[in-house]
């Protein structure tokens, strides 16, 4: 009798995404149950992805806005701040619930295999359906205040959400990983992103930074809101030299993410 062992490779390789896409059936199952159990027994259901974001504009619009009078590169602060708000709240929340896949699953991890990077993934694109439910207060918004984006503009779109996946996958697989013997990620995570929140240009334009914002550089998010608000808003010329500081930098962190996880799977079942 023959007796077949599984063990998970210690590096990423091409076998992975074979394997990923053999159980991209078992992907969409993950991605479909997360947004069901997010939505279901709620009074408004799917409206909270906008009612989130929306809220967060309003009350950031009267305060930073309205009271502490924040500049907003010469577009209404209410768009100028949603703009920002869309992406980072797409990063943000992704890389919450990435970093909790691994002990929300554990029942399932410690009893049937399956490629454990489909749960992070399947996270992520959950968050993804939410930032596209999210952008019908953008597109109404911009309606509102006239404004009507270049195609090039359009078409850069993709690459910053691209840009937003991969900070979220790599830093979220990093989190996952360490969170499995460490518990403190969960109470930790908060604080950061709550700090990484102001170090952001979300509420502010990167420009207020004035000689210093090269520091802000080094943050990927900036490079993907600036240019989604170049893009969308004409806020500013399109900064190609940071989009690529943004690409190569979640492309290296998404290779160190995936790097970390790899290295520690074979433990996941046993310490979990």
């Amino acid at each position: 009798m023959e007796t077949t062992v599984i063990r998970p490779r210690k590096t990423f390789s091409l076998k992975d995404i074979k394997e990923l896409w053999q159980y991209r059936e078992l992907l969409y199952f993950f991605t479909w149950r997360d947004l069901k159990v997010r939505y279901k027994q709620t009074f408004i259901g799917v409206a909270w992805a906008i009612f989130q974001p929306f809220i967060t504009m309003v009350v950031f619009s009267i305060f930073f806005g309205g009271l502490a009078k924040i500049p907003s590169d010469g577009v209404p602060y209410p768009i100028f701040v949603y703009v920002g708000l869309l992406f980072w709240q797409f990063f943000s929340s992704a890389l919450s619930d990435t970093s909790m896949t691994l002990i929300s699953n554990q029942s399932i991890i410690t009893k049937v295999y399956f490629p454990r990077l489909i749960l992070p993934v399947s996270s992520v694109i959950t968050k993804l359906v939410d930032f596209f439910i999210a952008t019908l207060i953008l597109i109404s918004l911009m309606f509102y205040y006239g404004y009507m984006p270049h195609l090039s503009g359009l078409l850069i779109l993709p690459l910053l959400l691209l840009i937003t996946f991969m900070a979220s996958i790599g830093l979220g697989l990093f989190l996952a990983s360490i969170n499995v013997k460490y518990r403190d990620v969960r109470y930790a995570l908060p604080f950061f992103i709550q700090i990484l929140l102001f170090l952001t240009p979300v509420i502010y334009p990167a420009s207020i930074a004035g000689k210093y914002s090269f520091i802000l550089a080094l943050n990927p998010m900036m490079g993907v809101i600036q240019s989604a608000r170049a893009a969308l808003l004409g806020t500013a010329p399109i900064n190609w030299l940071l989009i690529n500081i943004s690409l190569w930098g979640t492309l290296v962190l998404m290779i160190f993410g995936t790097y970390v996880f790899k290295k520690t799977e074979r433990y996941f079942a046993d310490i979990i």
